[in-house]
């Protein structure tokens, strides 16, 4: 993965725009490429299977884990990256979900709800027992200029996961979403492909917030698929369209911050909502 990250820069460098020309800005170009793309991609069973409330959760669940790798560092008085038990929070509140969700007669907003007014007072409680408010705000609103080599590698292995985990499961996703009755009958594991598209957003959530932040990541997932329902006009053709729509945006919106001073994260976002109010339109105009 090193070498390939190294090749990618690289590449990047040869392209003759001044906005590239620090190594940050060319670092930060090619995690929101590489991770934007990924986000969309699983985006579009996200939004088919109604999830979007799901992804919200565990992207609040990081609140938890950061403030968790905080107190333990405080406990050992050795540093715990709190971008582990971020990780570690997430999965494991998304695995929760799932459980809870399979075995409760409860509606799937209400199990979503508890835990994910479990983790925010957690996080909270945590936060305010240690007095412990640093580097926070990177969490929040994410640090898409600060990426290091380990996030670069992360999110390139990531979304050869997704990409791998789509060629396999694609099938048997479509069908859970359209029709569950239908997916039990002809005797797909739904409990496998539960389980397993759960834990693939909670990585994709934990690694994307240091592109947007906790409060616009799940944003990352629901927008470019969205964008791409609206336009496509088969599953397939939505799946490449969300792809598409997500890279635009990453590049668009890291583009703009560059030019107006904005948070990147933010401003990947606005680019991403303004291609879904188009894609509104371009969608309407077809209809006619």
């Amino acid at each position: 993965m090193h070498a390939l990250v190294d090749w990618l820069l690289a590449l990047v460098a040869l392209l003759p725009l001044d906005w590239l020309r620090d190594g940050f800005m060319r670092q930060a170009l090619v995690a929101s490429a590489i991770i934007a793309p990924a986000c969309a991609m699983a985006g579009v069973f996200v939004v088919n299977m109604r999830m979007a409330f799901f992804s919200d959760a565990i992207a609040h669940s990081a609140f938890a884990g950061v403030a968790l790798g905080f107190l333990l560092s405080a406990l050992n008085a050795a540093s715990v990256d709190p971008r582990t038990t971020m990780l570690l929070v997430g999965l494991l509140v998304a695995a929760v979900i799932t459980l809870v969700k399979r075995r409760s007669d409860l509606s799937t907003d209400t199990i979503i709800g508890v835990a994910f007014s479990a983790v925010i007072a957690a996080g909270i409680a945590i936060v305010t027992a240690t007095r412990s408010t640093r580097d926070f705000n990177r969490y929040l609103y994410g640090d898409l200029l600060l990426l290091d080599r380990d996030d670069l590698n992360a999110a390139l292995l990531l979304a050869a996961f997704v990409l791998a985990y789509m060629v396999i499961a694609f099938n048997r996703l479509l069908i859970l979403a359209v029709n569950p009755d239908l997916a039990r009958t002809r005797g797909l594991a739904t409990r496998a492909v539960d389980y397993s598209f759960s834990l693939l957003v909670a990585l994709l959530v934990t690694v994307a917030i240091r592109i947007t932040g906790i409060l616009l990541v799940t944003a990352l997932l629901v927008v470019p698929a969205a964008t791409a329902r609206n336009l496509a006009r088969s599953a397939g053709q939505m799946f490449w369209l969300a792809a598409a729509a997500g890279l635009l945006a990453a590049v668009g919106g890291l583009y703009l911050a560059y030019r107006y001073e904005a948070a990147a994260g933010a401003t990947i976002i606005l680019v991403a909502t303004g291609l879904f109010a188009l894609s509104l339109l371009v969608g309407a105009a077809k209809r006619r």
